[in-house]
Formats: structure tokens, C-alpha cells, sequence
């Protein structure tokens, strides 16, 4: 089965969920109407089904294979990305004055997910371009800027390199040396897990590399960020000479085999020159425009995975004839067992609600960086700032559990990889782990998010949903929400009460404490688009909504009591047992 865009769904959730119409109305996307980005979305459908959908299972097959010191792509990718690079995906919501389109944020997100739910291996590499882009644009001086034009097109690619064999989410332990030399440095140690670290797809790659000068301070704040490009530039910004720098070898992996995960080595013959980007030490701050960046896109990823999932499940369980139904008359397809459709409720209203929440925070991007209103920039980006550790998190945890049902509705035959739905499962697998463990994101929700302010950003948060609650229509979900939402303002005040006294406390529940978070604001996502529908009335469209919400209620949201329990007495049990007795 292929993959089709949920376009209806999409723009469902764009308009109602996300509010589409106050990011239009922003400075800059005046001229963008409904019709436009409409079009836009069907086009990227086509792309996503006709062009990336195909090299999937190509991509899982072969693999990215080290040749002759040159990373080759799978069959189909060079092609693809070129085709890619000419319709002008990538500059979508870029920086007109770079050759973007500067369309809205939000509308790149629905956009993304189409072309990760058709071939997640492929749009990785777009993915780190956009966020190097981000942080070149931040951070990059003007002769840096330079190159945004060529990464805005396509023509050259973006990286980040920051984990190193001993330093993995601990970057204070960063060894690579970073000596000046002139008007650059000398770059001089080995990077490893790069994503599309080298290929043959583009002209050039521009690498965005943590390192430490020789005198810099110990640890974390000694690091600086620097480009290193993979072939240098002339004086008239023609490509030059081969920088320093190559992939070495290739990670064996359990997922994403289309997509190179490279050893990089910088620096075995005279050095890999590269140039300072922003200031001395402050590497690690600059380098956060571009995880953050990377770390939505990542619980994007979860919501694109298990769409696909689910709707590879959806397939084989209306054509897959087993067993007696009760009340049938005959051998019906396995769509009517009751446990067959509560998985696949699961995937369903588990998908909704991690698209509304991923969504949502889309918007706050676009809002964040073109709101005319100063106070109100600093609201969303507070609001980005919760949200990003939960769509993060949440999403790619609550992704395992879909992506698994996906293979346990296929039965034995998804097991066997030619029906897809283990690759999707595998692919899955590295969400959690990418861009910050989900246990460094918990630790940033209840931490920086939620000490960090003394409760401000995520109490605002719980305050627009409690009064939602008050005034929906919808009255068992609404009630079921706001019962939750009250024990997740006491989880929130617990942490906040014990994080002075004992650190290791709030760690301990940091986790739960982000997964009750996500499993509440799902659900008032599903409660929203239950809402939405019924204002609209089309009978079945409010179905469809009154039943992801009502089985969200029944089903997913009690975990939020085990949860908060979790938060408010089980700090104890994690901390209790000595080192050596585990």
C-alpha cells in the first residue's frame, strides 16, 4: 500500500487547531489565502505519494553504502532530491532575501510530515538543511551568510556535528580542536551518528561543528561553533578545494537505512578549515537555534510515521479476511473484531492528537518570529518553549506504541518486513533517541520550562485549557479533560515545591511528569477538533471526531492518573537503591 497525504485532516487542524487564519494575517503572508496554501498542500501530496513514497522500501533495502571514500544514496534519492530542489520545497518557508518563499512556518510543518510519512530516510537531509539554515541565519556573520542562498535552493546541504564517541548527550566533553589560523581555524577530530554527513546529492555540504579552541575553559562553556564546508570557496565563491574532512565509515543500523549516519574524521591531513560562527564559547547556546529546530521536527516525525502506520493498518484490515465475526454470516475482514478496531483507535486518536499538539506548536513559530506585537512574541515563544519538549517526547514515545500496533494488526505477516509495517516500526525507533534522549527533554520541561519561570509559561497553558473546559459544549469529554488537568497542575506544583530541596526529586519524575503533560494536551487537541466539527456540522465529520475523542477519554487519557501518581510518589523508589545493588 502507498502512502496518501490526510490533506482533509491537515488543513482540519492548520485552520481550527493551529489557527491558520491569525498566522495569515501576520506581517509578511498577507497575500497567502486559504485557496493558496490548499493548493500548495495538494501539490506537496502528489510529490510525497509519486516521488518519495516509492523509494521507502527501495531506500530500507539497500541502504547508503560507502564506495571508493564517496557515500552513495540509495536508487531513486539523487533523482528525487533534484526534483526536490527544482519545485522549491525546501525554500518554502525560508527568507525571501535568501531566495525563500516566506510562506508560513506552519504551512512547512504540514509539508514536512507529508514527505516523512512517504520516505523518512529522504527528508532527514532537508531536515538538518532547514535547521542549519536556521542557525547560519542567527548566529553567521555576513560573509557566512553568504552561503544561505546556495542552502535556501537545495544546491548545498546542512549538518550538525556535535557527538563524538565519548560525548554523546554530554557535549562538555567535546574534544575536537579547533586551532586559528588566520582568517579560520583548523579543525582537528572525529564526529560520529552524522545524518547525511556526506553524499553525492548536492554540490556541497555545510557542516555546523562544535569544537574547543586550545585555551578554551573545561566543559560546556568552552565551546564554539564553527562552518566547515566540505569543498572550500574561491575568492569568487566558486567551489574550490576539498576541505578536510570525509566520512570514514557508515553505522550499521535498526531503521532509516536510506539515510547515512556517518563517522566524520576533520583534520587527518593538515586540518579541516572552518569559520567561527558568532562568538568564542558560545557554540552550545548558538547551536540550540538549530536543535530546537531539529527537536519539533523530530515529534513531527512521530506524528508522520504512525499516519502511515496507520494507514497501512487500515488497509490490510479491510481486505484481510480471518475469523468469524459475532452476528455475521460468513469469514469477514479482520475490520471487525473489536480488538482489531480498538488498535486501530488507538493509532487513530494517538495520531490526531500528537498532529493537533505538533501543529500548535508550528503556529507559535510563525508567531514568534513575525508578530508585530512584542508581548505577545515573548508569550508564544514562552508557550514554544513548553511545547517543544512535549511534541518532542511525547509524541515519539506515544509513536513506538502505534507503529508496533501497526505491526500487531497485520499479525504474523507483519512480522515479515515485505508488507512494510516493521520498517516503520524500526524507523521509529530512533525518535526518542534523536536530538536529546526524551529523558533530557523531560528534564527540560520540568527544569528550564517549568522551574526555570516558577510555573508562568505552563500554568498560562493550563489556564487556556481549563477555560476551554468551562465553556465547551462537549461535556464528557470536556469533564474528563479538566479532571485531568487539575492533577497536572499538582504534579506541576509538586515539582516546582520540591526542586529547591532535592534535585534528584523532580528528575526522578521528570519523565512521567512529560508524558502526563502530552497525554492531557492530546486530548484537549481532540476535545478542540471535536468542537471545531460540531460548530461546522457536517454529521460525518463529527463522527469521526466525537469517536477519536470519546475513545482518547476512554482509553489513552486514565494514563494520566498513573502518571501523576507517578509524579507525586514515586520519586523514592528511583533514587533508593544504592549504585552497586542495581
Amino acid at each position: 500500500m502507498t502512502y496518501r497525504a490526510p490533506l482533509a485532516d491537515m488543513q482540519f487542524v492548520m485552520q481550527h487547531l493551529a489557527g491558520l487564519d491569525d498566522v495569515l494575517a501576520l506581517p509578511g503572508v498577507e497575500a497567502v489565502d486559504g485557496d493558496m496554501i490548499a493548493a500548495i498542500l495538494d501539490e506537496a501530496g502528489k510529490f510525497a505519494a509519486n516521488e518519495l513514497a516509492p523509494l521507502d522500501r527501495t531506500g530500507d533495502l539497500e541502504g547508503a553504502r560507502l564506495v571508493d571514500g564517496k557515500v552513495r544514496a540509495p536508487t531513486g534519492f539523487t533523482e528525487a532530491y533534484a526534483k526536490f530542489c527544482e519545485a522549491g520545497w525546501l525554500g518554502l518557508a525560508q527568507d525571501p532575501a535568501f531566495g525563500g518563499q516566506g510562506l508560513p512556518f506552519l504551512l512547512h510543518m504540514a509539508v514536512s510530515e507529508m514527505r516523512t510519512s512517504a520516505c523518512m530516510a529522504f527528508s532527514l537531509c532537508p531536515l538538518l538543511s532547514s535547521s542549519a539554515i536556521l542557525a547560519l541565519k542567527a548566529h553567521g556573520g555576513e560573509a557566512q551568510r553568504t552561503y544561505l542562498e546556495h542552502m535556501v535552493s537545495g544546491a548545498w546541504t546542512g549538518t550538525m556535528l556535535l557527538t563524538e564517541p565519548q560525548a554523546g548527550t554530554d557535549l562538555g566533553a567535546v574534544k575536537t580542536i579547533a586551532t586559528p589560523n588566520g582568517d579560520h581555524y583548523l579543525l582537528h577530530g572525529q564526529k560520529i551518528f552524522i545524518t547525511w554527513g556526506d553524499h553525492e546529492m548536492a554540490e556541497n555540504i555545510i557542516h555546523l561543528v562544535l569544537a574547543r579552541l586550545p585555551d578554551a575553559p573545561a566543559g560546556s562553556g568552552g565551546l564554539s561553533l564553527f562552518l566547515v564546508p566540505k569543498y572550500l570557496l574561491n575568492a569568487d565563491g566558486t567551489l574550490g578545494a576539498r576541505n578536510d574532512i570525509t566520512a570514514v565509515s557508515l553505522e550499521h543500523k535498526l531503521g532509516i537505512h536510506g539515510s547515512p549516519t556517518c563517522v566524520m574524521s576533520l583534520g587527518e591531513r593538515s586540518g579541516a578549515v572552518g569559520y567561527l560562527v558568532g562568538e568564542i564559547n558560545r557554540g552550545l547556546a548558538n547551536m540550540f537555534t538549530m536543535m530546537n529546530h531539529a527537536r519539533l521536527e523530530v515529534g513531527l516525525e512521530a506524528v508522520a510515521l504512525s499516519e502511515r502506520a496507520y494507514q497501512q493498518a487500515l488497509a490490510f484490515a479491510r481486505e484481510r479476511v480471518q475469523g468469524n465475526v459475532v452476528g455475521a454470516s460468513s469469514n469477514t475482514p479482520i475490520i471487525g473484531h473489536a480488538d482489531v478496531r480498538r488498535m486501530l483507535l488507538v493509532m487513530r486518536s494517538a495520531t490526531d492528537a500528537m498532529r493537533g499538539l505538533a501543529y500548535v506548536a508550528g503556529a507559535c513559530v510563525d508567531h514568534v518570529h513575525h508578530n508585530p506585537d512584542a508581548d505577545r512574541r515573548e508569550f508564544y515563544s514562552a508557550r514554544l518553549g513548553v511545547l517543544t519538549p512535549i511534541v518532542k517526547g511525547w509524541n515519539t514515545e506515544l509513536a513506538q506504541e502505534v507503529t508496533s500496533l501497526g505491526v500487531q494488526v497485520h499479525g504474523g505477516m507483519g512480522f515479515v518486513e515485505e508488507t512494510g509495517a516493521a520498517q516503520l516500526m524500526r524507523d521509529a525507533r530512533i525518535t526518542p533517541i534523536y536530538e536529546g534522549t526524551n529523558g533530557i527533554q523531560a528534564q527540560d520541561l520540568a527544569g528550564r520550562k517549568l522551574v526555570g519561570d516558577g510555573g508562568k509559561a505552563i500554568g498560562e497553558l493550563c489556564d487556556e485549557v481549563e477555560a476551554f473546559c468551562v465553556q465547551s459544549s462537549s461535556c464528557h469529554v470536556r469533564g474528563a479533560i479538566h479532571a485531568r488537568l487539575a492533577d497536572l497542575r499538582e504534579s506541576a506544583k509538586y515539582i516546582l515545591d520540591n526542586a529547591s530541596q532535592d534535585p534528584q526529586q523532580s528528575g526522578a519524575v521528570a519523565f512521567n511528569f512529560m508524558m502526563q503533560a502530552g497525554t492531557v494536551l492530546g486530548g484537549w487537541q481532540l476535545a478542540r477538533a471535536l468542537e471545531a466539527a460540531e460548530r461546522i456540522g457536517e454529521p460525518n465529520l463529527v463522527q469521526r471526531k466525537r469517536t477519536c475523542a470519546e475513545f482518547y477519554v476512554a482509553h489513552l487519557l486514565p494514563r494520566a492518573d498513573a502518571f501523576h501518581r507517578t509524579v507525586t510518589t514515586g520519586a523514592d523508589s528511583v533514587n533508593q537503591l544504592p549504585v552497586e545493588l542495581f
